[in-house]
């Protein structure tokens, strides 16, 4: 089972809730937040930590665990997870997530109760990956896909005479690679 949380930033407007979502950070959290230059970067990033803490927290059905409490650790494969501490984790959901984010869409996957034996290159893991609607390419178009596609895919592309649809095919073409590699 999968799910799918996730914050739209923008909205996000209350000093109060922010200051709240900042004390829900462990000190390292805090730390990494405010290294961050830039106000609307610093939010996301605290949005962020922030929704997988909440989330994580809801997780747990048999006994109320506050989202402060939670501490995180690197596993072999190198993604987060939680560090279930003092807790009989006999009780707990196998759970396994991931975060993404976009300058206006943070988003938290989370997996449930799935099967140990859905093992990947890199472990039993869930990913998730959100792209900038109005993504905008330093180069041409045709420049960066010559790096990355096919010649024909270049060709396809080279083939589109209006360049806003050259750019959405563009983007459906580098999302389908990303999906399938």
């Amino acid at each position: 089972e999968t799910h799918l949380w996730y914050i739209i930033a923008n909205e996000v407007k209350r000093t109060s809730l922010l200051n709240q979502y900042l004390e829900l950070l462990s000190p390292c959290e805090k730390e990494n937040v405010f290294r961050i230059c830039g106000n609307q970067p610093q939010k996301r990033a605290l949005l962020a930590c922030a929704l997988v803490r909440t989330t994580i927290a809801r997780y747990q059905t048999n006994f109320q665990v506050d989202p402060r409490s939670l501490k995180f650790k690197k596993n072999i494969y190198g993604k987060s997870e939680v560090e279930w501490q003092d807790v009989d984790d006999s009780h707990l959901p196998t759970l396994h997530f991931n975060i993404s984010l976009t300058s206006s869409l943070i988003a938290c996957g989370v997996t449930l109760n799935s099967p140990i034996s859905i093992l990947y290159i890199h472990g039993p893991h869930i990913g998730i990956d959100v792209e900038e609607k109005q993504w905008k390419l330093k180069n041409n178009v045709l420049a960066f896909a010559r790096g990355y596609f096919t010649p024909y895919e270049v060709e396809l592309l080279a083939a589109i005479p209006d360049p806003e649809f050259q750019r959405q095919e563009f983007l459906k073409l580098w999302l389908w690679t990303l999906n399938v590699s």
